[in-house]
């Protein structure tokens, strides 16, 4: 039983990181903004090898981050008005 339950997180998990991508991919943002999303999307997939509750965790808040419209500055602004 503890398989299954398994294998059900891990198609969560792999569901929401595809559409967390398409989120990303959608974006009207900057394309810094953009890369910087995809790193932590990367991110949380390679943890998702290792441990699928800390990469279900993960995923959580940086699919919250989005819907509250919380984005990483761009790294490749200069910060001048």
């Amino acid at each position: 039983m503890e398989r299954d339950g398994q294998l059900e997180l891990y198609r969560l998990v792999a569901d929401r990181l595809k559409e967390a991508h398409q989120t990303v991919r959608t974006l009207q943002v900057p394309e810094g903004v953009r890369m910087a999303l995809t790193r932590k999307l990367l991110a949380v997939t390679a943890v998702a090898k290792h441990d699928l509750t800390d990469a279900a965790r993960r995923l959580d808040g940086f699919m919250k981050d989005l819907d509250e419209g919380r984005f990483p500055q761009d790294p490749t602004a200069d910060g001048t008005p």
